[in-house]
């Protein structure tokens, strides 16, 4: 383990993972995430915790430019993308709705808040989303750790009281989905007769994260996919081993996801060169703001996100990139300015497919990816990472194959 401060050497041979064909019994899922805030060649600041208005960029996140996200993202063979929620980006649902049109199997994970709308709404419109693009919606349910956000959409309720409602909220939406008419008056949500007239086909899967102790009960009811921000694997393992537990106990299991960047590159060093170009564009102003923004969020997986930089932040070592490296080519460079997922997988495309295999024997099945910019990083992604985690067996997604490229009337000029 490294010391506070301190860096781990990943050029080399560190952890490395190679050719585990056996590896695991099932192939793991890929996603990408979509900036609906806006792309830029250098860290979008904003995200959880940050003020709405905060994030910059220079590349307007239109339906133009995202659809040309998902569509690589379906051609290169990844499940789903992550749409986000909250005051600092688009709506999901509506995002999600106009962009599955531009795609034929892509799944889109739509981000939605319990609470900020009846259960019965929410249940409704998963249930003709999945009528319309049939298999193709998956939810992130986010209870919310920012209480000013909450604030400013209505909602006055604590942390706390926010996941009590959740597991009403999830409770009712679930029971609808199995065809039941529900009554029911909880502490926070009622409802009276409440029925779909179409059911999805299939159910949407729920996916759910939160460090808190008040979550992992939640999740532990409802969720089929637990998801944590990309922390350590040794930080990792506990937490699966908590869902797992609190899921045992309600005669339940649960599959598990991660929330990463990426800078995956065809050597270590320039892919290193690039989170180091990421910092220099970077200054104490706005890193002080930022944080002192995050600071006042709820979220005990924030807090995790901000304790991973801390000690580079006080003694100034940030600016240097690989200060950073927190564990084998994971770097916590991008927490620096911008809230929620903080960490990034930096290296050689075998590097990170190595890192990739090492989250999957942890236990981890899906993963939730993005970088700067979202189209060139998936390139960078698709082209380097996939191919080696399809070889080593580690991922099975269907792939388009480019037609070989010839040239009309060669063969018959010789």
């Amino acid at each position: 383990m490294a010391a506070a401060g301190g860096r781990y050497r990943s050029a080399g041979s560190v952890g490395r993972l190679r050719r585990l064909p056996n590896l695991r019994s099932m192939s793991i899922a890929l996603h990408w995430f979509l900036p609906t805030y806006g792309d830029s060649r250098l860290i979008v600041g904003g995200g959880h915790g940050i003020p709405a208005g905060a994030a910059h960029s220079d590349r307007d996140a239109s339906i133009d430019y995202l659809a040309s996200i998902v569509r690589a993202a379906e051609t290169f063979g990844f499940t789903g993308a992550l749409i986000p929620t909250g005051a600092w980006c688009e709506d999901a649902f509506i995002t999600a709705a106009l962009l599955a049109r531009e795609t034929t199997s892509l799944a889109f994970l739509v981000a939605f808040r319990p609470g900020l709308v009846s259960p019965t709404l929410s249940a409704q419109m998963a249930a003709t989303f999945a009528r319309h693009a049939p298999g193709r919606i998956l939810l992130n349910v986010v209870v919310g750790g920012e209480a000013h956000e909450q604030r400013a959409f209505g909602d006055h309720l604590d942390k706390d009281a926010r996941y009590a409602r959740a597991d009403e909220f999830l409770d009712i939406v679930t029971r609808l989905w199995r065809g039941e008419t529900v009554t029911t008056g909880g502490r926070y949500v009622s409802v009276e007769e409440a029925s779909l007239a179409t059911l999805p086909n299939p159910v949407p899967p729920l996916y759910f994260g939160g460090s808190s102790a008040a979550a992992g009960p939640i999740a532990a009811r409802h969720a089929n996919v637990y998801l944590t921000w990309g922390e350590p694997p040794a930080a990792v393992r506990e937490k699966i081993e908590w869902i797992r537990r609190l899921a045992a106990d309600e005669g339940r299991t649960v599959r598990f996801g991660i929330r990463l960047h990426t800078i995956s590159r065809d050597d270590a060093d320039e892919a290193w060169a690039q989170a180091d170009k990421l910092v220099a564009a970077l200054d104490e102003e706005t890193v002080r703001s930022t944080q002192a923004g995050l600071a006042r969020s709820q979220s005990e997986g924030q807090r995790r996100m901000l304790a991973l930089h801390e000690a580079n932040r006080a003694d100034g070592s940030w600016h240097d990139a690989r200060r950073l490296e927190i564990a084998p080519n994971l770097w916590a460079g991008v927490g620096l300015v911008r809230g929620g997922a903080g960490t990034a997988l930096v290296g050689s495309h075998t590097e990170v497919a190595d890192r990739i295999a090492e989250y999957a024997q942890a236990g981890i099945d899906e993963f939730i990816f993005s970088g700067y910019p979202h189209l060139e990083e998936l390139f960078w992604f698709g082209e380097g990472v996939v191919p080696i985690l399809r070889e080593r067996g580690l991922f099975d997604g269907p792939s388009t194959q480019a037609a070989p490229a010839s040239i009309p009337f060669v063969g018959a000029a010789r």
